[in-house]
């Protein structure tokens, strides 16, 4: 391999012209020949034992070309990068010059990181959320243990809205009964949203053994055959069942938790809810803190670099879902998307993650961050307690160098966001608070 030309282009792209001679070309053709031989024929020879010489002679001795090209360049490519010294950060665009038996040359245009700088990246102005856990807001937290403890009581008066009606129901689209339209006994919430559009609406303010007519319109986005059809339910009311919640004192505490009194376990709920709650202040604020980081980036952020961590993003999305033992075509047949519309979706976050990773990157090397060994060696230990492995096999499934500048850009986020700044409150908000603290 040579490398005859390294050229700097726009859009932080290199274009390397990369000659391999004639004794790799040809190592690389016997390498084709040898896989394909096995299954060449010619007359007055056995099957498999066709001489190389013999082929191309018949066919010409261009016959392994194509195919030893691509068993020759992509080592040369790897050889011609560590040579000059290059890091590529999206895939090349490749362009084969010349091919003869006397070897051949291609071209790489190879994407390189760009140059980035932040204008401002102490101080920033960035507001943090604060975070309350009201009395309302425990009793939310309560209701799905309420709803279990709940139970369900016949009742002789019209249905209302969170009553359970047991109903017999038929569909039928221009009197004819349709397939999937008919139950018996069903219990429906009333203001779930389970039926149809306005379905439940108009079993609303019915009693038992009361029957009724129900003119529905099914919603476009339908099934094929009811997609914006005019249908008719008849509609029988069965029974009318409210719910009656359970007592909340120390006896509902002890039935539907570990506590023994209520204040306990309202306790513990708060605690939990303001927990989650400030772990998503959290990233709110640290995405703030990136938003206005962002604003200050001075960078031209080559197409090829986006185009490739989206295409990485995809990957990524595609092994959870194996690894999760769903398929990831049958996943996009039946959310009605192609590998384009995923790749769009992908390409807003990745071109997020690629600015983010280039500013953090440019404060880190304006504020001589460095990785230590030490601090490399800890985060190798985290990573195999968190995923129950040995720190060997860590190693092996990761690039270090990779793992280093991770490392050095959540030390860069953590000097951005320990410097950042709260925005001065208002002359009315500040009132505002004052007289809150007051009344508390």
């Amino acid at each position: 391999m040579n490398i005859k030309s390294n050229e700097k282009k726009e859009n932080s792209a290199i274009e390397l012209v990369i000659e391999v001679s004639a004794a790799e070309f040809d190592a690389a053709i016997n390498k084709v020949y040898n896989k394909q031989k096995k299954n060449i024929m010619v007359p007055g020879f056995r099957k498999g034992k066709v001489p190389r010489k013999m082929v191309e002679k018949m066919y010409g001795e261009q016959v392994f070309f194509e195919d030893a090209v691509e068993e020759a360049y992509p080592a040369a490519y790897d050889a011609a990068l560590k040579e000059a010294g290059i890091v590529p950060v999206a895939y090349p665009k490749l362009e084969i010059v010349e091919v003869s038996k006397d070897g051949f040359t291609f071209k790489a245009l190879v994407t390189v990181q760009p140059e980035a700088s932040v204008k401002e990246y102490k101080g920033l102005v960035v507001a943090k959320p604060e975070v309350k856990v009201t009395a309302a807001d425990v009793k939310a937290e309560m209701k799905p243990y309420i709803d279990r403890a709940s139970r369900l009581v016949s009742v002789d008066r019209k249905a209302k809205k969170g009553d359970v009606a047991v109903i017999d129901f038929e569909g039928f689209k221009d009197g004819v009964a349709f397939e999937g339209g008919k139950g018996e006994n069903y219990s429906l919430e009333l203001g779930s949203g389970t039926f149809v559009p306005g379905f439940e609406e108009q079993v609303i303010g019915m009693k038992a053994g009361e029957e009724k007519d129900l003119d529905i319109t099914f919603p476009e986005n339908y099934t094929a055959d009811l997609a914006g059809a005019a249908v008719v339910f008849k509609v029988k009311v069965n029974e009318v069942k409210e719910r009656q919640e359970p007592a909340l004192d120390d006896e509902f505490a002890k039935d539907v938790s570990e506590f023994d009194t209520l204040d306990e376990f309202k306790k513990d709920l708060k605690e939990k809810l303001k927990a989650r709650r400030q772990q998503q202040a959290e990233r709110d604020y640290e995405a703030a803190v990136i938003d206005a980081l962002l604003e200050n980036l001075v960078c031209d952020v080559p197409e090829a670099m986006v185009d490739y961590r989206a295409d990485k993003m995809v990957e990524e999305q595609a092994m959870r879902m194996q690894q999760n033992g769903l398929n990831f075509q049958d996943y996009l047949k039946y959310m009605g998307l192609s590998m384009d519309d995923v790749r769009a979706q992908a390409k807003t976050a990745a071109d997020r993650a690629v600015r983010t990773a280039l500013a953090l990157d440019a404060v880190a090397k304006a504020e001589g961050i460095e990785v230590t060994q030490e601090e490399l060696d800890a985060e190798v230990k985290r990573l195999a307690e968190q995923f129950n492995v040995t720190e060997e096999q860590v190693r092996e499934v990761t690039n270090e160098s990779d793992m280093k500048q991770d490392l050095g850009s959540k030390k860069a986020l953590e000097l951005v966001k320990a410097s950042a700044k709260k925005p001065a409150k208002k002359k009315e908000e500040a009132q505002a608070e004052t007289t809150e603290a007051q009344g508390e």
